[in-house]
C-alpha cells in the first residue's frame, strides 16, 4: 500500500515539473511539484524493507504501473502494447527481486 500511496504523491510531483519545462506552465508549479516529491520520499521510507535497493526496485515497478494509468487518464494516451508488455517484464522483475524478502 505504501507502493501505491507513494506513486500517488510522486508522478504528480514530476508532471509539475514536466509541465513546467515541456509545457511552458509557470513556475508556480513547482511549489505543489516540491511538495509533492518530499511527500513521496517521506512515504516511501514507510515501506516495509531492511534494504533500502530492495525497496526502490519494489517500487519501480508500481512506479511504471502507476506511470501508465497517469498517461491515460490525465494526458488521454491509451498505453500501447509495447507499453504494456514493458511494464508486466519490470514487475514481473520487481518481483523476482522481492521474493527473497517474502520469507
Amino acid at each position: 500500500m505504501w507502493y501505491l500511496t507513494a506513486a500517488f504523491a510522486e508522478i504528480p510531483g514530476c508532471f509539475a515539473f514536466w509541465s513546467w519545462v515541456r509545457l511552458d506552465m509557470s513556475a508556480f508549479w513547482l511549489v505543489p511539484g516540491l511538495a509533492s516529491v518530499a511527500m513521496f520520499a517521506w512515504i516511501l521510507i514507510r515501506a516495509d524493507s531492511a534494504i533500502a535497493g530492495h525497496a526502490y526496485a519494489a517500487y519501480g515497478g508500481v512506479y511504471i504501473g502507476g506511470s501508465m494509468v497517469w498517461m491515460w487518464l490525465v494526458e488521454g494516451q491509451r498505453p500501447d502494447r509495447w507499453d504494456i508488455a514493458g511494464s508486466a517484464l519490470y514487475l514481473i522483475g520487481s518481483a523476482v527481486i522481492l521474493l527473497p524478502s517474502c520469507n
